[in-house]
């Protein structure tokens, strides 16, 4: 049978042949192209900055002017020379690497916050490996001069507390210009970077310089607010920041039991929601966690690690956003937030990638359609009119 269809196959006109071969080159090059690079435009583009109290009264320039337009992302674990196949690698990064950039294309932001974990090795990477690693990073998270990335550190770059060195925390604030207790203030609004895996509260030379530089920050922001009770000494010669409540960024989330009470499509799946957190790697301990909310007081706290999304609220009237991985290789809805921050307000909406099931589909039904087109030009696939005309003559023979 294969020997006959192989001959009808020679016997068809080149022409017809070639026709057939083009045909079938764009209908592939075609479902590559919506898979690898426009499928990202089309869900994207259905993403929409969120209003702000007034801003819905605002001309386009006074908002332009005073809203913050912020892009939150977490966990992108770029793969490393030890456990990353190339395989995966090319199929992630790409995916990361083109989500990036079309959300740069079409939204625009001011800022680009990375919340840890950039990196799947940099806690055991040798230097050429790091160095590997950040030119990836480098190109694959490109931005133009109109948008500024702030990145802060998380347990898979420096390492996990016991694993955390000094040559560790120094290579990653080097590269990224990152330091814990660091403010960044855009628009009048006062953003603080915490080195949540330095908060172990042991009293280690860097979680000691962690905390001084912390302690000392919220002096500064304490007095700018006027809550201290003897501002007047203690103040008098502190700087004058914005009097914006803080925002604060970190990788570990602040305490909380377990993910039982996190709801949402890119919550934590069923079966791992009630598993409880372990104090000082699935979570901040309650100490460091309450120290934090003592010293700065934050309107909002976001946090990544968890790779799933989450919405706490703490001593009652604090939110904490947790934001999920934005890489397929942790999720199969990754997604970012999309913040627009004034000094006294904000307000936050995600936006969703491409579903990694959903591509892996289309490229399925796209590969069943071919075989069948195939099938049906060398005449081993029967059409069905043909099939219908058969029995019909059966039928009258009979």
């Amino acid at each position: 049978m294969l020997n006959s269809s192989l001959t009808t196959l020679k016997s068809l006109p080149l022409k017809r042949r070639l026709c057939f071969l083009l045909k079938l080159v764009c209908f592939v090059s075609s479902v590559l192209i919506f898979c690898e690079f426009f499928i990202y435009y089309v869900v994207i583009f259905q993403c929409r900055w969120p209003d702000v109290k007034g801003g819905a009264h605002m001309s386009e320039k006074e908002t332009s002017a005073s809203v913050l337009k912020a892009i939150i992302l977490a966990d992108t674990h770029l793969l490393g020379e030890i456990k990353g196949h190339w395989l995966d690698k090319l199929r992630r990064e790409w995916q990361m690497e083109r989500s990036f950039q079309t959300a740069l294309w079409l939204l625009q932001p001011d800022i680009v916050f990375i919340l840890g974990d950039v990196f799947d090795e940099g806690k055991w990477s040798s230097p050429q490996a790091w160095a590997d690693d950040v030119r990836r990073f480098r190109k694959m998270f490109r931005y133009p001069v109109s948008t500024e990335l702030v990145v802060v550190a998380g347990n898979h770059d420096i390492g996990f507390h016991y694993e955390m060195t000094t040559y560790k925390v120094n290579r990653f604030e080097k590269v990224f210009n990152f330091t814990s207790g660091k403010l960044i203030t855009r628009k009048g609004i006062n953003f603080v970077l915490v080195n949540s895996v330095a908060m172990e509260g042991d009293g280690c030379a860097v979680c000691r310089t962690s905390e001084a530089k912390l302690v000392a920050l919220s002096h500064k922001l304490n007095c700018s607010q006027e809550k201290l009770n003897h501002s007047n000494k203690r103040c008098s010669d502190v700087e004058k920041l914005p009097t914006s409540e803080p925002i604060l960024l970190q990788h570990y989330p602040l305490y909380r039991k377990s993910d039982a009470e996190c709801t949402g499509e890119d919550s934590a799946p069923p079966e791992e929601k009630n598993i409880p957190f372990k104090e000082k790697y699935d979570v901040l301990s309650p100490e460091a966690s309450q120290k934090l909310l003592w010293w700065f007081q934050p309107r909002l706290i976001l946090s990544g690690h968890t790779h799933s999304a989450c919405e706490v609220l703490h001593a009652g009237k604090i939110p904490e956003i947790s934001v999920p991985s934005f890489s397929w290789r942790n999720r199969n809805n990754p997604s970012f937030i999309m913040g627009s921050i004034t000094p006294t307000d904000f307000s936050l909406q995600k936006c969703f990638l491409p579903f990694e099931s959903r591509v892996f589909t289309i490229y399925c039904a796209a590969g069943a359609l071919l075989v069948i087109l195939v099938l049906a030009h060398v005449q081993l696939l029967t059409p069905p009119f043909y099939f219908a005309q058969r029995l019909i003559s059966k039928h009258k023979a009979v």
